[in-house]
């Protein structure tokens, strides 16, 4: 006689007594209601480990409400919404050859299932079903009468409601906002819709017109603040450049950024190519104290970044004073492009934490050296950091003198886009984000859009107050949920493809 326990039989054996007696369905009574909900699956791919971990946290949860006396009611849905289904379908009919690998490899699919995929109906269809299998031979205790996903009948009229609830409250408002988007399907993207789950968060820059002749040089900047500390800008000169008119202005900035343009929507038309090393060497003109800034070149100025031209605070920004430094040693590269490297920094921000020129102490404090060291970053965020919040402008600032750098950045900013001395810009913070069809995304400024206004102060009060009125399982994410609700701003909430519940007020078709 074996001693061995047959732990499937006695699993099995118990999941099918609870079935019979229909333990989790839960029907109104004399006990007090207890609602558990937790974020649905999205039915693109097999159940994994993060979906073990996620929903035996919730059915752990259910159980132990239910040993309390509660009637507890925990139900399951099914996340349709969206593209990402979409663009796997899309994939699925190009013969995406990494996609087929993880088909066949990973998933185990035969030919015959994959050949379905090509409708995302099937896709979500399947691995629905996939996932709902695994949640039963877990012995999750959720109530499947209960069961939907996002694009039944009965959960879009619920949606309806909740949309048109909200623009009659004007928390649903249109009109143009930055998005994370994507080229090829034409549609705003979140975190669900890119490879790897990443949020498409981006920065919005202050682009600084530096003018040289009738060409503008436009450099993009997070601290508009520092242009009083502006010495020379920094151009690679090995990446071609164009020059292009935009919105009518003569611009020159890097290929990459031309194209960024167009999806702000600037209107760009490209005249011809200028390749770095044409542009070393030329003044141009500081707007904010028309001073005369030379031109140097730097290899860490990357096409992708910003508009491809840097301008140079080498006494504040510790990558600037690193380059400037190098290139003052390097009289090698100064007699072949035929410049000459005569400027020192300039210090504008006052600050208790540094006596000297502050980068160059930020720089000797993380001990780095050469402008390729990664410890420049951290010389950097320490730097913009301490100054942000205790620096204050100095004399030669003129009429923001005084002031402090958190004051002082937005009344610069605001000063520029008055005269036209500046625009705006928006570029992606993590790149390259790449939406599910493989296109790499951009930032597009969207007109005549409808967007929820999650930056709304009043609802963002209501939803901290209802965050802490919920059990949040387990208790340390619950300054996440806190986090998001205070970063949340506008977010496009309509799209022209994928599955889904049709905008309410929409008449197109």
């Amino acid at each position: 006689m074996s001693d061995r326990i047959d732990w499937n039989s006695i699993e099995n054996k118990w999941i099918k007594k609870w079935d019979e007696q229909k333990l989790f369905q839960a029907d109104p009574d004399s006990r007090n209601k207890y609602f558990v909900t937790v974020a649905y699956p999205y039915p693109n791919s097999p159940q994994h480990i993060g979906h073990g971990r996620t929903y035996t946290l919730a059915d752990a949860h259910a159980r132990y409400m239910r040993m309390k006396g509660y009637n507890v009611l925990f139900p399951m849905g099914f996340h349709y919404t969206g593209t990402p289904i979409l663009g796997m379908s899309r994939r699925v009919a190009a013969g995406d050859s990494e996609l087929m690998d993880t088909f066949h490899k990973i998933y185990k699919l035969s030919d015959d299932v994959i050949s379905t995929f090509v409708e995302p109906i099937k896709i979500a269809s399947y691995f629905h079903n996939e996932i709902k299998a695994g949640m039963k031979e877990m012995g999750y205790s959720i109530d499947w009468r209960r069961e939907f996903t996002t694009i039944d009948k009965m959960y879009s009229k619920f949606i309806s409601w909740q949309f048109r609830t909200l623009r009659k409250k004007k928390l649903i408002v249109q009109g143009s906002h930055p998005v994370g988007w994507c080229p090829r399907d034409q549609n705003p993207v979140s975190q669900h819709d890119t490879m790897g789950d990443v949020e498409p968060d981006f920065n919005e820059y202050t682009v600084i017109k530096f003018r040289s002749g009738d060409i503008i040089l436009p450099a993009a900047t997070l601290r508009p603040e520092t242009l009083f500390g502006v010495t020379n800008m920094w151009v690679n000169p090995d990446v071609d450049y164009v020059q292009a008119k935009v919105d009518g202005e003569k611009w020159i900035v890097s290929k990459e950024a031309a194209r960024k343009l167009e999806f702000l929507n600037h209107k760009v038309e490209v005249i011809k190519t200028v390749r770095g090393k044409e542009i070393i060497g030329q003044s141009a003109t500081n707007p904010v104290n028309d001073s005369a800034v030379p031109v140097y070149p730097a290899s860490f100025v990357e096409a992708d970044s910003g508009t491809g031209i840097v301008m140079s605070v080498p006494a504040h920004a510790p990558y600037d004073y690193q380059a400037l430094e190098d290139l003052k040693a390097d009289k090698r590269t100064q007699k072949e492009l035929g410049i000459s490297v005569d400027v020192d920094p300039v210090i504008i921000i006052g600050s208790e934490e540094y006596s000297g020129i502050p980068a160059r102490e930020a720089i000797k404090q993380v001990g780095a050296t050469g402008q390729n060291d990664v410890k420049l970053e951290k010389a950097t965020s320490d730097l913009y950091s301490r100054e942000f919040y205790k620096g204050k402008m100095m004399e030669n600032t003129g009429r923001f003198a005084g002031m402090t750098v958190a004051v002082a950045k937005n009344e610069v900013k605001q000063g520029l886009m008055k005269s036209g001395a500046a625009a705006t810009m928006y570029e992606l913070v993590s790149k390259p984000v790449k939406c599910r069809c493989g296109t790499e995304c951009v930032v597009k400024l969207l007109s005549d859009q409808w967007f929820l206004n999650y930056g709304n102060k009043e609802w963002k009060g209501l939803a901290h107050e209802c965050a802490t009125n919920m059990d949040i399982v387990p208790q340390d994410i619950r300054q996440e949920f806190d986090y998001v609700i205070d970063w949340l701003r506008e977010r496009a909430c309509a799209r022209k493809s994928g599955l889904g519940t049709k905008l309410p007020w929409d008449r197109s078709g």
